[in-house]
């Protein structure tokens, strides 16, 4: 196990509702290690997002936030805003899923590139937009000093989250969370872009926090596998043992949905997330689960080692799916 670099400790986000407030995120822990790809799958709604964006505290105004966020052993969670800015952007950077809502539109793409060098590396405007094109060039993109000058709406999809991955490799964080990177992109853009990511990522030996709902991206590039559903981390186990021997039915129906050979049908998971103020009492995965029993309807079973310490599910039957 490497040493680790960003640890999760019972995050909790929740927004008000009615006359109190109602969870989205609900006690999420986990780790990351340092040089370590960890993959957040679940489906929409299951708080991927909220938790990624609850490290970098870029959540909305009205959300209440508990736990703890430790990076390289100091709990950021706890910082004010001002030393909060020293770290987003330099040690830790995010590439969002829709860089046309990331980018500001009325400024170019080399400006906001340079913007994060100047803020953060004091060098002057001046240098930074030369580096700005020299970053663009590292993510591929073509004629980087005339792309440098142009605006987000000028570039295609692919392009623009090019230069979102190089705005988060300007200043060389040690870990990047990539929200769904690949949103919106045909299949070759979307390889390129994550060849793109894990080419930097061991170049230059940092972390990668990867939230997706491809199972695939994850099995190709990710060395554990955190799996959330209804704002609960359900399954967190190495990458290599989950695909093989999941100890969770939520999990097990996500890699029983995968498309396989031509022709062959395909297993959905029945219904669908609950909302956040309309789950079941005990296991709230329990409507859909073709396992369910009788003790998941009263008590929500703790988050437990399945067969071994790394392997951890959220179910009372993991030992015997």
């Amino acid at each position: 196990m490497s040493e680790t670099l960003l640890s999760l400790e019972n995050i909790s986000v929740s927004f008000p509702h009615g006359t109190g407030y109602i969870k989205a995120v609900d006690g999420v822990s986990f780790d990351v290690g340092r040089e370590e790809t960890v993959g957040v799958v679940g489906e929409s709604g299951s708080g991927k997002t909220l938790t990624a964006l609850s490290i970098m505290r870029l959540l909305p105004p009205n959300a209440a936030f508990s736990g703890k966020t430790l990076f390289k052993g100091l709990d950021i969670s706890s910082l004010g805003n001002s030393e909060l800015q020293k770290i987003r952007g330099k040690d830790i950077s995010m590439v969002f899923q829709e860089p046309m809502t990331s980018l500001n539109p009325v400024l170019t793409v080399g400006y906001q590139i340079a913007e994060a060098l100047a803020i953060h590396s004091g060098i002057s405007m001046k240098e930074a937009l030369s580096e700005a094109a020299g970053l663009l060039r590292r993510v591929n993109i073509p004629s980087p000093e005339s792309r440098a000058r142009e605006y987000p709406h000028q570039l295609s999809g692919g392009m623009r989250q090019r230069a979102m991955i190089a705005m988060a490799i300007a200043c060389g964080p040690s870990l990047i969370i990539a929200d769904e990177p690949t949103t919106a992109l045909d299949v070759t853009i979307q390889a390129q872009i994550l060849e793109l990511l894990g080419s930097l990522k061991e170049i230059n030996r940092m972390s990668l926090l990867l939230i997706t709902h491809d199972l695939g991206i994850v099995s190709e590039w990710a060395s554990r596998v955190v799996v959330m559903y209804a704002g609960r981390v359900v399954e967190n186990a190495p990458a290599k043992e989950i695909f093989i021997n999941p100890k969770h039915p939520y999990t097990l129906g996500l890699i029983e949905s995968l498309p396989r050979r031509k022709g062959e049908k395909l297993l959905p998971i029945p219904g669908q997330v609950p909302a956040p103020d309309a789950l079941p009492k005990g296991c709230k995965f329990s409507s859909r689960c073709k396992y369910v029993v009788s003790e998941c309807l009263n008590n929500e079973p703790e988050l437990s080692p399945a067969g071994s310490s790394e392997h951890l599910s959220r179910c009372v039957k993991a030992m015997v799916l």
